[in-house]
Formats: C-alpha cells, sequence, structure tokens
C-alpha cells in the first residue's frame, strides 16, 4: 500500500484549512487496485514545530511516516538575495566555496518511514550510515534503515484511529498508543535512550540549496567516522542530495562532475554517468530525487562542489545544475579520536560505500 499525489494535490494540501479525510492505494497480489482509508490530514503549521509522535505525509514524495524528534540546522541558501553572484564554470568554483554565505536557522525532523511506502519513494530510505568504533577496526559500516530527514514545509500532518499505523520495526521499540494523548502516540525512554546514544551520527548541523535554471539542490553532509592508526587516518562522510525539478519541461540527470578539496591541499576530481547508477528522469509529477553516497579524505575536513549535467527532454538541450558547495567537518571523541561503537540493536552492518 503506498500513497500517490500529484503536484498540484500537493500544492493543494499544503495549503488546506481544514481536515479532509486521505486514502492510500492498495496493490493486491492479483493486481488489482483500491483505496484504502489512511486518516485525516489536518491543517500544516506555518509556527511552531510538531510534537514527537506526529504522524505525516512527506509533501513532496508522498510516503507516510512519523516524526522522532526536531533538529535545528544552519541552512545555507544561496537562493536568497544577497547570497547570488555571477555564474562560474565548476573549475573556478573554489573561490566560490570560501565565499561568505549568510544562513538561517531552520527546523528539520529526524523520522521513521512507513516500510510500506519505500518501494515507491524516489529516494534511497537507507539515509543514516556510520562507522563502528576503533576495536571494530575492519571497516564495518552500520546502516539504520528506514530514516529520513524532513524539512517544516515539507510535513503534512494527519491523525489516525489506528494503534499502528506505520509499519516500521522501531515503532513499537520507539511508541506507545494513548488515547488521550494528542499525538497519540507518546514516546518510549527507549527512543530518548536511542537519541542520546547516536546523537553524533544523527544530528543534522548544517544545509546548503542552491537552484539553477529551476533545478534545485539542495546537500545535507554527515560525518560517519575514521579508520586506521593516529598517524594515518581515513575518515568518511555521508551527503544525502535531493534534486527538484521546479519547471514545467522533464529533465534527466546525465552526468556527475565532483571536486573534493582536503585540507591537506590535495583537489580531486570525479566524473561519472548518473548517480548511484541511475540517470533519474524529473518531470511536474515526479520532480524529485534523492539519494545517498559517501566520501573519504586523509584529513579531518575539507570542501565538495560541482555540477549535474542535466538534459531537458523535450529539446534535447543541456545545463549544468551546480552542486552547492558544502563543507566537510569531522567530529572526533576527544579522548580515543574514534567514534564510538554502535549501541543500538536496530543497527545492522551493510555493505561498504561507494565514494562521490
Amino acid at each position: 500500500m503506498a500513497t500517490y499525489m500529484s503536484r498540484l494535490q500537493r500544492q493543494a494540501l499544503s495549503k488546506f484549512s481544514t481536515t479532509i479525510s486521505i486514502s492510500a492505494v492498495s496493490v493486491r497480489r492479483n493486481h488489482s487496485v483500491r483505496l484504502e482509508p489512511v486518516g485525516v490530514l489536518n491543517s500544516p503549521k506555518e509556527t511552531g514545530k510538531y510534537q514527537t509522535g506526529q504522524l505525516f505525509l512527506h509533501r513532496v514524495f508522498g510516503y507516510r511516516g512519523i516524526l522522532l524528534f526536531p533538529w535545528k540546522a544552519r541552512f545555507y541558501d544561496r537562493d536568497v538575495i544577497g547570497n547570488k553572484e555571477r555564474p562560474l564554470a565548476v573549475e573556478d568554483s573554489f573561490a566560490y566555496t570560501g565565499r561568505e554565505v549568510k544562513s538561517h536557522t531552520h527546523l528539520f525532523y529526524q523520522v521513521l518511514i512507513d516500510s510500506r511506502d519505500c518501494p515507491f519513494i524516489r529516494a534511497q530510505t537507507e539515509a543514516v550510515t556510520f562507522l563502528g568504533g576503533n576495536e571494530d577496526n575492519n571497516k564495518a559500516l552500520y546502516a539504520i534503515p528506514g530514516l529520513d530527514y524532513v524539512s517544516h514545509e515539507d510535513i503534512l500532518p494527519y491523525t489516525s484511529t489506528e494503534q499502528q499505523p506505520i509499519n516500521h520495526e522501531l515503532f513499537d521499540k520507539f511508541f506507545m498508543f494513548d488515547p488521550d494523548s494528542h499525538p497519540p502516540f507518546l514516546s518510549r525512554e527507549t527512543l530518548r535512550a536511542w537519541q542520546d546514544k547516536n546523537k553524533k551520527w544523527l544530528e543534522l548541523s548544517h544545509v546548503h540549496r542552491e537552484t539553477t535554471d529551476n533545478t534545485r539542490v539542495t546537500v545535507i553532509p554527515f560525518y560517519m567516522g575514521s579508520r586506521g592508526s593516529p598517524q594515518n587516518q581515513v575518515h568518511w562522510w555521508r551527503y544525502s542530495i535531493r534534486l527538484e525539478n521546479l519547471g514545467d519541461e522533464a529533465i534527466q540527470l546525465r552526468e556527475r562532475h565532483w571536486r573534493i578539496f582536503s585540507l591537506s591541499g590535495t583537489i580531486e576530481t570525479v566524473r561519472g554517468r548518473g548517480v548511484v547508477g541511475q540517470e533519474p528522469i524529473m518531470t511536474k509529477d515526479q520532480p524529485a530525487f534523492q539519494y545517498s553516497s559517501h566520501v573519504s579524505l586523509q584529513s579531518s575536513s575539507g570542501h565538495m562542489w560541482g555540477t549535474f549535467r542535466m538534459e531537458y527532454l523535450n529539446s534535447g538541450q543541456f545545463f549544468d545544475c551546480r552542486i552547492p558547495p558544502f563543507s566537510l567537518e569531522s567530529k572526533l571523541d576527544a579522548s580515543t579520536n574514534h567514534p564510538p561503537p554502535p549501541t543500538d540493536p536496530a543497527n545492522t552492518q551493510a555493505p561498504p560505500p561507494e565514494e562521490a
């Protein structure tokens, strides 16, 4: 069962001032399709923040989820007047990374994604990964499945009478049902302990956004940890990228071009077809695509920037969409210079990360 919304439906729902019933598409084994009730959509909050346990639909991707806790991030929006400047070739963009860009505080939420909707989302649903501690020096990568980071304006809140409206392995561990509360899902001590233990890997600190020719790119970097001896450490980061087509013409991502600067003074260039093995198409009905990747440096900090080569599918014309420059910052444990090992039973080992 999965939720589907067109761009017009998403815009209408995000502006709706009263409550309406919402349904989800259920695809059965015999390929028959019918609507099943999900809940009642509520008015989005223009001010304030949503509470832990709030059910929601994602305004862009349409999936069902539940809020775990909020993060306040520094938001560097190069579309804001005063942060714009003349276009630069990607080879000249290193000066661009050093230019001061004013930031503001923006509210994001850590959320659980309903596993029934995962096959239909144009986004990777294992967005949170990190390395084990110093005693686990086999470079094991740990993944926490079914997590996402959602900005406040992408939350479409709804209510449900179901005691378990979200399918996720952590739902029962994190929440208990209380019909007298609003929202009726109270956080357990397990959720608070999990947040405290994994804060270093979960915390969202800064977000970067820029739009080129109606194609918006949003980047969120995260530090994952390090490997090796103190004299020869390799630091790893993951970064989540969301592309959105804000125009009317369908576009397709054809190539990526990265420049990666290390504090040690080296600059690496990475070119390739598509991203994560795909060349996603973004249309009016499916305007967004989100993915995560990884990068490593032999220094504790650096910068990344670059472009996506995009194609207008109707005209066949190409253009370079800028990826906003973002910093790679480490969060080392003062006593060991290594991240602590994962302590949550839901963390599972995953294959080694792919770079850039």
